[in-house]
């Protein structure tokens, strides 16, 4: 009868070896510096060490990123999964962390404007948009949703995380994103890869980088 397993139990150690097979083996090298600790935490979050291929992002997406944080600037996330894999201790300790999909004003909007109700819970974010970081892990719709609402005049967030997941809307969700003409600095993993875990870990990242590194 087996009474116990040979297993790392140590969390730092397992972290640290986590990275380091990372590192082994991942292809870094056409990413920014900045960004090789936002591609091994999203490698970490999904288990998939090709994922730095399909990764698209702007120019001034870590400039971004250290200035909203640095502010203080709300997250909004497009389900709850992505605001609960957010590490709170990573961020200021005034930081936001917004997910508005089970409003009860939402089913309603959704009728109203013929969309989902991941799209219709955007709209709630006008408010305290501009300036904010967005992490999308789920909903494609959600992130046509937020660049319509860009193009038509609205509010523009500091950043846009685009990690929508699935086989409808989410690699072509995630070409508009990267496509964007309205100068919101932008990560995103093209094609249908993506989800919560990914937005979740990606916001981690640029807030705080490897710190189980350190």
């Amino acid at each position: 009868m087996i009474s116990s397993y040979e297993y790392e139990r140590d969390p730092a150690a397992i972290y640290r070896q986590s990275f380091s097979i990372v590192r082994a083996e991942a292809e870094l090298s056409h990413l920014p510096v900045g960004l090789h600790p936002v591609a091994i935490r999203l490698i970490h979050a999904c288990g998939m060490t090709d994922l730095p291929k399909d990764l698209a992002w702007s120019a001034d997406i870590l400039d971004a990123a250290q200035a909203a944080f640095s502010a203080g600037a709300p997250v909004f996330c497009d389900v709850e999964m992505v605001v609960h894999g957010i590490i709170r201790a990573r961020l200021p300790e005034t930081t936001d962390v917004l997910c508005t999909l089970n409003d009860g004003k939402v089913p309603g909007m959704a009728n109203a404007l013929g969309t989902t109700r991941s799209a219709a819970a955007v709209e709630l974010w006008r408010d305290r948009l501009e300036g904010a970081v967005v992490a999308i892990g789920n909903a494609p719709t959600a992130l046509y949703h937020l660049l319509e609402m860009i193009a038509a005049g609205g509010p523009k967030p500091a950043l846009i995380l685009g990690f929508p997941v699935g086989f409808v809307g989410a690699a072509e969700s995630k070409d508009a994103l990267a496509g964007n003409p309205f100068g919101v600095p932008f990560l995103a993993v093209r094609g249908r890869r993506g989800g919560s875990a990914m937005a979740a870990a990606a916001v981690n990242a640029l807030a705080a980088g490897l710190p189980e590194e350190r």
